[in-house]
């Protein structure tokens, strides 16, 4: 790392570097959810809305690859002027890469069923 910011911010870790990872793979999801929970969606603008969803978080420290997915099935033909769709954490499907000095974490977001709750979780944790 060769910005003094980041230098800084290592400071206030106490933690190993794929704790530091699995900390950042949160992080991002949890603004995934929260930044686009409730955003209007339709077939019209699903593909507009993941592109948008992954690129917001690409910019993000630490952040390797991003896939995202919503369910298609879940969308409906817009019947009038005032009906839309909101977008649901159950919708998302998430694929996230976060790699932080010698840790890379892969975490996902997505409905499991036998929860019925769209469930964040870390995959695998590899070093590198």
């Amino acid at each position: 790392m060769s910005d003094s910011r980041e230098e800084a911010a290592d400071g206030y870790f106490g933690c190993s570097d794929s704790e530091r990872a699995a900390f950042e793979a949160g992080i991002k999801m949890g603004t995934i959810y929260h930044q686009f929970v409730g955003v209007p969606v339709s077939a019209d603008n699903v593909e507009t809305l993941e592109k948008a969803i992954e690129e917001g978080c690409k910019v993000q420290p630490f952040v390797e690859s991003v896939e995202v997915r919503i369910d298609r099935s879940r969308l409906k033909t817009k019947k009038g002027e005032f009906d839309y769709l909101s977008l649901t954490g159950d919708m998302l499907d998430v694929d996230l890469v976060v790699s932080y000095r010698t840790s890379r974490v892969k975490a996902r977001m997505k409905l499991v069923e036998q929860m019925n709750y769209p469930l964040m979780f870390i995959e695998r944790i590899d070093s590198i």
